[in-house]
């Protein structure tokens, strides 16, 4: 079966799903694929059920679409949810979903991108034929796992962060949080919530901020420099949980905001963690030298034993897996090689939306370039 359309967007997440409506605001057709049986589905099955959106609602809204009046700063996974649900309805978009991209290729005497795809209900092979590629697959498409020694022999359970839902079941139990971004940070303070003997591994200097300064810093840097917003922010976090190197949490050298602008890695918003680490609820331990059994041997030859160890240690892209000439665009990673605010756009038509780590205010920034950059070419479109 073969399929012609202008656009072929890879992928029914946030950022597929806000390219998709800002190209039904300037009625250029589409056509949206999924691998999963849903949209968002890291969202629906791989987030844990205490998750909130970290940034406050007005950093987070979606293209042509604000939040309800009476939504809370800050918004909680199930609202995210129905605000996605009601996103779809609104722009009436319908993603084809179990449909698995294989392989896509840039015909150059067609002009044009050739998708090989496989509906997984039927096992049929389809065929996209296509002027513009927007690859909306996710920066978090595979879950990232570090190559430990004896991981693999390790006694215990072993999962990733998306895996993960509820401390409920591990009360009582020694549980090794792997990653202090927020979610890492986040599942420490659930698991210690629900009686669990909680450690975590802190081995890199990480910001450690309120929900409330954060919000002011992205509100004020739209005004003021941002070395002068982030002297600022340090000055507020240091006086409200002090010194935390003592406890294992060193600060960066470069400020919250500059440091995402430059590297992407975020601020992690505390919801309690930290007085559980400063009351020894939960213990910060250093790198993981090597596992045995149920052993885990960290850096000075210290060692604990553990029931279970959660990795909140990122995610990684597949682009590259299926998408063979990307190289515009993506490095071997399958992340953009320019930077940001250039990433999005490659050459002979391709585009990529939700690949910058600059979360939903990215993904919105993204689609509305991507959308107004087709517009500006459709008049080349065929078919």
């Amino acid at each position: 079966m073969e399929v012609h359309t202008g656009v072929l967007i890879v992928g029914a997440g946030p950022a597929g799903l806000a390219t998709a409506a800002c190209l039904a605001q300037i009625n250029i057709s589409y056509v949206i694929v999924e691998r999963e049986d849903c949209s968002a589905s890291l969202w629906q099955n791989r987030a844990y059920d205490r998750l909130k959106l970290h940034l406050a609602k007005e950093f987070c809204e979606l293209p042509h679409m604000s939040y309800p009046a009476d939504a809370p700063t800050y918004i909680p996974k199930d609202q995210f949810m129905n605000y996605l649900e009601n996103y779809i309805e609104c722009f009436d978009i319908r993603p084809k979903f179990l449909t698995a991209i294989e392989s896509c290729s840039y015909d150059e005497g067609r002009k044009c991108w050739l998708s090989t795809a496989r509906d997984m209900t039927t096992c049929m092979v389809l065929r996209y034929t296509a002027r513009f590629l927007v690859v909306a697959s996710g920066e978090n498409s595979a879950e990232n796992i570090p190559i430990i020694p004896g991981l693999h022999g390790f006694a215990g359970e072993v999962i990733h962060s998306s895996r993960y839902k509820s401390g409920a079941s591990y009360s009582g139990k020694n549980v090794l949080t792997v990653g202090c971004g927020n979610s890492g940070m986040e599942i420490a303070y659930d698991l210690a919530s629900h009686g669990a003997n909680t450690s975590i591994v802190i081995h890199s200097p990480v910001h450690v901020v309120t929900k409330e300064i954060i919000r002011l810093g992205m509100t004020l840097v739209q005004e003021i420099p941002v070395n002068v917003v982030d002297d600022f922010l340090v000055r507020m976090s240091n006086f409200i949980f002090g010194d935390l190197s003592r406890y294992g949490i060193v600060r960066p050298r470069k400020g919250p905001l500059l440091l995402k602008a430059e590297t992407s890695r975020s601020a992690v918003i505390d919801v309690g963690t930290v007085d559980l680490i400063k009351n020894d609820t939960i213990n910060v331990l250093g790198d993981i030298s090597k596992i045995k059994g149920n052993l885990v041997e960290f850096e000075g030859r210290k060692e604990r034993a553990f029931d279970a160890i959660v990795f909140a240690t990122g995610y990684k892209s597949t682009a590259n897996t299926w998408l063979k000439n990307g190289e515009s665009m993506l490095n071997n990673d399958g992340l953009p090689n320019q930077e940001f605010p250039n990433h999005w756009k490659g050459a002979n038509g391709l585009y990529c939306a939700g690949l910058a780590k600059r979360g939903l205010a990215g993904i919105a920034m993204d689609a509305k370039n991507i959308a107004n950059d087709i517009l500006s070419n459709y008049n080349h479109v065929s078919g």
